[in-house]
């Protein structure tokens, strides 16, 4: 007897069975609500899930219930003024109160607590990496279970009925194939003899010997083909599994910054919410992510995330440089046979000379056919209106033509989230 011992850590008076139900059952209403505190919260706080609240009214439900019915004439408690069967006049005036009523909707919403991975999932979940392709990696994290044929041992609950039966047919029909075709040769010639009067045989004692000699032949063969059990120990079959390594799907993130004098501490926060979003994405899609911050001005240097969004530095802006340093890393350390490379870059456009249209040609011809993806999303002063091209390099980089190449524009924070939606949304995903 198999016994099953669910050790999920439920709290008091919860139901795991009754939360996923929840959840499947108000999977809009919980987006929505996900989608709406967004522009309330910061990229850290909404990676620990935390509570959202959706309105009573989505999840009411109606309900009968039996009323008192007939007519009936009761007086409340404390009541000084009117006796049973008294008339009340209708209220006149308008109808209007008072008093100001107050706005909105006078339900109160229904709150409910969200799990990291919940929330991580209502809110990427309409999302996907466009030229999603994992990579099988030789590394070697652990081992998974993988049917591998059948087995004559095994535990109760891997039990193959559907092949055991199949066995214990053929062992039926095998045994009981000679047995049967005999008996049905005995049977045969014990009608045709009991069908003959026995007085017309010359010989009826005989023939009664020979009736009974019959007789028992067929009991004897029927007591053969019925001593076939239905079920045998050597027909059972047992779905069998076998260890196998897992490799890791891993991939490796490259952020790209301006850190020029130009960029201000605006535009490096709305990047920096840019390549948080993107890695929390990234991270959902593989077990192992790797981020490397290259930051430029004149000349580019791989540093860590600190110094990348902290640390000043003069210079002027050089593109190529951040470019020719991305390739040298990606050619080194992350060969795309054994990596998922994802590129991000973020600049408020300013590029000078030939800058431009040699990072253009760089980025179009020995770093796109690299990567999976490379989005570059060029960040502006707050309440600035940005229209395509109005920048050097975001009109060199308009001319690419490349569907793992995607350029977007935000100048406020709530900008961020509808442009990496815009990016990553399903609809265009691409198979690689």
């Amino acid at each position: 007897m198999s016994v099953i011992i669910d050790r999920r850590l439920n709290d008091r008076n919860k139901s795991a069975v009754n939360r996923e139900r929840f959840l499947r059952r108000y999977k809009e209403h919980l987006q929505r609500s996900v989608q709406d505190i967004v522009a309330e919260r910061s990229i850290r706080d909404m990676e620990h899930g935390g509570e959202v609240k959706i309105p009573v009214r989505d999840i009411a439900e109606p309900s009968f219930r039996h009323g008192p019915g007939g007519d009936r004439e009761h007086v409340h408690t404390g009541n000084r003024e009117y006796m049973p069967g008294d008339r009340i006049e209708r209220p006149g005036g308008s109808g209007q109160g008072g008093g100001e009523g107050g706005e909105g909707d006078a339900q109160d919403g229904f709150a409910f607590s969200l799990s990291r991975d919940e929330f991580m999932q209502l809110f990427f979940d309409d999302l996907e990496l466009p030229r999603l392709a994992r990579t099988v990696l030789g590394e070697v994290s652990g081992t998974a279970q993988q049917r591998a044929g059948y087995a004559r041992k095994g535990a109760p609950t891997s039990l193959s009925v559907p092949r055991s039966l199949r066995n214990a047919l053929g062992r039926r029909i095998a045994l009981s194939a000679a047995p049967r075709r005999e008996l049905e040769r005995r049977e045969a010639r014990l009608d045709k003899l009991l069908a003959l009067d026995a007085s017309t045989e010359p010989d009826a004692l005989a023939t009664q010997g020979l009736l009974e000699q019959l007789e028992s032949e067929v009991e004897l063969l029927r007591g053969r083909v019925d001593r076939v059990p239905f079920i045998d120990d050597i027909d059972l079959r047992y779905r069998n599994r076998i260890p196998v390594p897992r490799p890791v799907y891993r991939a490796v993130m490259f952020c790209l910054m301006d850190v020029s004098a130009s960029m201000d501490e605006h535009r490096k926060d709305l990047a920096k919410r840019f390549f948080t979003l993107l890695y929390l994405f990234l991270t959902r899609k593989y077990e192992h992510v790797d981020v490397v911050f290259i930051r430029h001005t004149d000349d580019a240097e791989e540093v860590d995330e600190q110094r990348f969004f902290h640390e000043r530095k003069s210079g002027g802006t050089v593109v190529l440089s951040a470019l020719e340093l991305m390739n040298k890393v990606v050619a080194g350390r992350y060969p795309a046979a054994a990596w998922n490379v994802y590129g991000a870059q973020a600049s408020d456009g300013d590029a000078f000379g030939a800058d431009p249209e040699r990072s253009r040609g760089l980025l179009e011809r020995e770093i796109l056919p690299r990567v999976r993806y490379f989005a570059y999303i060029e960040v502006a002063d707050s309440g600035t209106t940005l229209r395509p091209g109005a920048t050097t390099l975001s009109a060199a980089y308009q001319r690419i033509e490349s569907p793992n190449f995607a350029m977007r524009a935000a100048a406020e924070r709530r900008d961020i989230y509808p442009v990496f939606r815009e990016l990553f949304s399903r609809k265009t995903r691409e198979t690689a």
